[in-house]
């Protein structure tokens, strides 16, 4: 989809602030709704995605099954609020080994789980808004032992409302950012990221667990 773009700096793929803010994505719904409503934190337009069953309603991207989003910039930065309910939010990416994988997190899950083709982690989330960066590079080396090519598709499911989705070449400072990607989150809001599998146990448990995916891949 992105494929002939020039990637450098910011890339934006989800904007509630445009008049067209799903204009790249897919909608499903079932038992829930996906539509924009006032925040009462934001005072602005942000889009409400809730559902009874979180795999029966979400927003993907691309919005066609066939195309890829083929970004290559390695940071992803998802502005959400919680809701207190089940959410979560998927990437499918493509690694140096010319792997098609998916990484899943999950507020409703406490472990991890790693096999050759997918990884579930648990997703902490502030109360309110939160700024979640998503390091697709790092995590590709931690789990996997190999490089972060691009990211194919997000999905993002109930429940949730989102404000912006956008992916970056570094992590840059809300003053650095240009107008249209501020999120002018209240100052409470939190900055956060998915933790990456084993690291609270050092590099031993890591490659532990490069190697056990490499096993099941073998077997």
């Amino acid at each position: 989809m992105f494929k002939e773009t020039i990637q450098t700096g910011l890339m934006s793929i989800f904007n509630n602030m445009g008049s067209e803010p799903l204009e790249l994505w897919d909608t499903q719904v079932k038992n829930g709704h996906i539509t924009r409503v006032t925040d009462d934190d934001l005072h602005s337009s942000v889009l409400e995605v809730t559902g009874v069953n979180i795999n029966t309603t979400y927003i993907t991207c691309p919005a066609s099954p066939d195309k890829t989003l083929s970004i290559k910039l390695p940071h992803m930065v998802m502005i959400i609020k919680n809701l207190e309910r089940h959410f979560s939010f998927e990437v499918q990416f493509l690694d140096d080994a010319n792997i098609c994988r998916h990484f899943r997190a999950s507020s409703y899950v406490s472990t991890t789980r790693v096999n050759p083709f997918n990884c579930t982690m648990p997703l902490m989330l502030a109360d309110g808004w939160n700024s979640i960066t998503f390091n697709l590079s790092d995590f590709t080396t931690q789990v996997y032992g190999t490089q972060y090519v691009e990211t194919q598709r997000v999905q993002i499911n109930a429940n949730c409302r989102i404000r912006q989705v956008y992916f970056s070449d570094r992590v840059y400072s809300e003053e650095e950012l240009p107008e249209e990607f501020q999120s002018h989150l209240p100052v409470q809001a939190q900055q956060s990221s998915p933790p990456l599998p084993y690291e609270e146990n050092g590099e031993g448990e890591a490659a532990t667990a490069q190697s056990e995916v490499e096993q099941e891949s073998k077997g």
